[in-house]
Order: structure tokens, then sequence, then C-alpha cells
């Protein structure tokens, strides 16, 4: 069987939540998020923000996390500005314009943001009420292209979204990456100062499960419930959730995780950097983007998979490898000893 860098949640769960959630199997609790397991993970969320006044909803995912908190906080005429490689501008299935939202997609160097992007977009739309209304701003941190804001990047940024009233909404599928990433200066405490809802990512970080969307914006917080209700995602057994996140958060768990994911991957990235070979993008989080042969993909597909990125010529392709918290050391020796063997062509 080949092992897999195609994803970080080919795994099930980090063995502390097992055990918690066959400790806790049999204590009866109250339905759809009130229970006291539920309860605690928003507080120990909130206490490591330092954010007492936010607002803590949990759900069973990115793609629903994404469309509850569009289609919640947007009117019909409102828009939303993304990257164009954002997740919800390239891999929910039309999700968000299901819903009767326009996305609009940015090409970015980086997959990241500047608030340049966003005036660009507002430039063009000024036609009003002819023309859409732009009214959130989306992005992903660490992005799908495995780079991460820095405070300064997210400061600027949600500046600037306060002076044109537009709402920042922070895909954190991948947060603890990006807070535990080489060179990142960025707090769970900032993000939760500059955007006005994120969310905490478990799926892709140890848990079974589950996102934390924060709703740090006083102003949105009101009948938040009704759209995660109407929306089918609000869990009766909501336990489940809570009980996970309860786990991820105490003793530093979630981000002690993250960090062996993005420890991982550097490690591979550093050999195909010593093989000579240049990366679709300078990433420090738990992807890598390599650009090979052909021949080269073919050779290393053979014990491994991956994902074939994106063609760069006739002749080469970035690969996308992705590490996890359950990435063994085995598994990463045994893949070096493979981009060693590759050489050079």
């Amino acid at each position: 069987m080949k092992y897999s860098f195609k994803n970080d949640y080919a795994e099930g769960a980090h063995p502390r939540i097992l055990e918690a959630l066959v400790r806790t199997n049999l204590q009866q609790q109250n339905g759809y998020g009130s229970d006291e397991f539920s309860r605690a993970a928003e507080q120990l969320i909130l206490d490591v923000s330092k954010s007492p006044h936010s607002r803590v909803h949990f759900v069973s995912g990115g793609t629903q996390a994404n469309i509850i908190v569009i289609s919640a906080l947007l009117r019909p005429h409102e828009s939303v500005i993304a990257a164009d490689t954002g997740h919800i501008f390239t891999n929910e299935s039309g999700a968000i314009e299901a819903t009767g939202h326009k996305v609009h997609g940015v090409p970015t160097a980086d997959g990241k943001l500047r608030a340049q992007d966003v005036q660009n977009v507002l430039d063009q739309h000024t036609n009003k009420p002819h023309q859409l209304k732009q009214k959130m701003v989306y992005i992903s941190n660490a992005t799908e292209v495995g780079t991460f804001y820095t405070k300064s990047e997210l400061q600027e940024l949600s500046d600037f979204c306060r002076r044109q009233e537009l709402c920042l909404f922070m895909d954190g599928a991948r947060l603890g990456n990006a807070l535990t990433a080489e060179g990142s200066d960025l707090t769970l405490e900032h993000v939760a100062r500059l955007t006005d809802v994120y969310y905490l990512g478990g799926t892709k970080n140890g848990a079974l499960l589950g996102e934390a969307i924060v709703i740090n914006k006083t102003s949105l917080q009101d009948e938040f419930g009704f759209h995660i209700k109407q929306k089918g995602g609000m869990l009766a057994k909501g336990r489940l959730l809570g009980i996970q996140f309860q786990e991820l958060l105490r003793d530093n768990l979630y981000f002690d995780l993250a960090r062996h994911a993005n420890t991982q991957a550097m490690r591979i990235k550093k050999v195909f950097q010593q093989a000579g070979c240049i990366f679709l993008s300078e990433t420090f989080t738990n992807q890598i983007f390599p650009v090979l042969t052909h021949t080269q993909i073919e050779k290393l597909s053979t014990h491994f998979d991956f994902y074939v990125w994106k063609k760069i010529n006739a002749d080469q392709s970035a690969i996308r490898i992705i590490t996890s918290w359950a990435t063994t050391e085995e598994s990463v020796e045994a893949f070096i000893r493979e981009i060693g063997e590759l050489g050079h062509e």
C-alpha cells in the first residue's frame, strides 16, 4: 500500500480524542451544542484568543462553515472577494454561489489578498444599484498554496476592511499550521482582534471532524444559531464536536500537532532543495509544491501518493505534498530516500 501525502485528513483522530470520546460515552448531555463539553471548549477558545466578547459555534466541516458564515452575513445583493486560489472559489462545487452570492476571484502571486487587490474589485463595481455590492473579504490562513499571513499583513488588510465597512472572514482550516510556521508572528489573539469572523479547523489537525466558527464582531453574533440550524449544521449530538475541541485546546495539543506537521514538511522540503528543485510557492507550513519532471513524478508515485497540482510546461509539473499531525518519522525517512534517488535529468 502506498503512503499518502495527498492530504492532512487521511488519518482518523489523535488518540487523546478517541480516549475522551470513549471515557464520556455514557454520560447524558443536552443536545445541539448546549452540552457541558461544548461550553467548556468555547471557553477554552475564548481564553486562548483572549477575546471574551467573541462567540463560538461548532460545525462539522469547512465547506459547511463557509456556507453558513457567508450566507448568514451577506444580504441577497452582496458578494464576497477571495483569492482565485481560495477554497470557496475553486473547490466547493459552487456552494457559495448556490446560496445566491457571487465570489469575485482575484489573481494573486502567493495566495494572499492585499488591500489593493480588494480595492481593484471595488473600483470595478461603482455603478450601484446596478452592480453587486461587495461586503465581505474571504482569506485563508494558511492559504491553499501553503503561505501564511504575517501580523503586519493581516493588520493592513483588517484596517482597510474596517475603513471600507467590509466584513473580514478568515478560513482557518489550517490555522494551526499558519500560526506555528517558521517566521510566523501571528497569534490566535491577533486573529481574534483583526478579523470579524474566523474558524479554527479541527478536521485537518487531529480531530475526527469539526470546525469552530468564532464570531468576533458583536453586531454579527445575534441569531447566528438560526442559520446553523437552517443549513443542517446543528448536530443533535453536539457533544461530539465539543469533546474534540476541549481536548485539542488543552495543554496546547492543537498547536503541537500543527507544529509537528510543519516540521515534517520542512524536512521533506530541505531534501527537495538539496536536489536542486524549485517550488511553486515558498512555504513554511505543512504544504510544499516542488516542481519535478514527469519522469521524476512517475518514479515517486510508485510508493507514495500525492497530487499533481499544476502543469508548468510540457516536461514539468508541480506536485503537492502535505504532511499531517500523524505523519511518522519513518514515512518521511522513506520518502526522503526516494527523493535522494531521483537524481538530475
